[in-house]
């Protein structure tokens, strides 16, 4: 992975269009250099839209958005839900929203969707790849979801759970990559990055 993307980050700067704390950290272990660009765009969901065309379109969004600012650069967009019986689990935008999500997942087996979009302003091209893993969760009581919410693990995530953390011991059985369930699966970034750089070459 680190030899397939030496030459693209020396070659363009690349900007991640996140402000995520999860994503720069997962970006930043494949010892790419990059600026963190944050772009601001509607996460609605749109009528009849399923997990994984929410994904893709938020994150070549969120890629094209920031792209309009950082022309000569790679840019790289990413996003991320869940998915529980067809219903979609954004952040949550309330303590009462992350308690009813939280007690939907309890027990429950569920579906986290990412998507990771590259734009090449420059070019006006780009590449986008949507991976999902799936999550069972053990049944955790009440208190254990209030005393959950009394840290700062919920907030900001989808599903309103934080894999990497506390919420790792109620994962009964996890299916698929578990940077895919953090929210930046690095494979798929390696593998965007290489389909940009062999494309340049030709």
């Amino acid at each position: 992975m680190v030899s397939a993307t030496e030459g693209i980050g020396m070659a363009k700067c690349i900007v991640l269009a996140s402000g995520s704390p999860r994503r720069r950290e997962l970006l930043g272990k494949m010892g790419l250099s990059f600026r963190v660009a944050p772009a601001n765009i509607d996460e609605s969901v749109r009528p009849n839209e399923s997990p994984c065309e929410l994904v893709r379109r938020l994150a070549v969004s969120k890629a094209v958005a920031t792209g309009g600012h950082y022309s000569e650069c790679l840019i790289i967009g990413s996003d991320t839900v869940v998915s529980y019986q067809g219903r979609i689990f954004g952040k949550p935008v309330s303590p009462d929203h992350a308690r009813e999500m939280l007690s939907c997942l309890s027990g429950q087996r569920h579906q986290v969707f990412t998507a990771v979009a590259l734009w090449d302003p420059g070019s006006g091209q780009g590449r986008v790849r949507v991976d999902c893993a799936e999550i069972e969760f053990v049944s955790f009581s009440k208190e254990e979801v209030e005393e959950y919410l009394c840290t700062d693990e919920p907030w900001d995530k989808a599903g309103a759970y934080a894999i990497q953390g506390y919420a790792r011991r109620w994962a009964k059985h996890i299916n698929g990559d578990v940077e895919t369930i953090i929210g930046l699966p690095t494979r798929l970034v390696a593998l965007l990055l290489s389909h940009w750089d062999k494309e340049r070459q030709r």
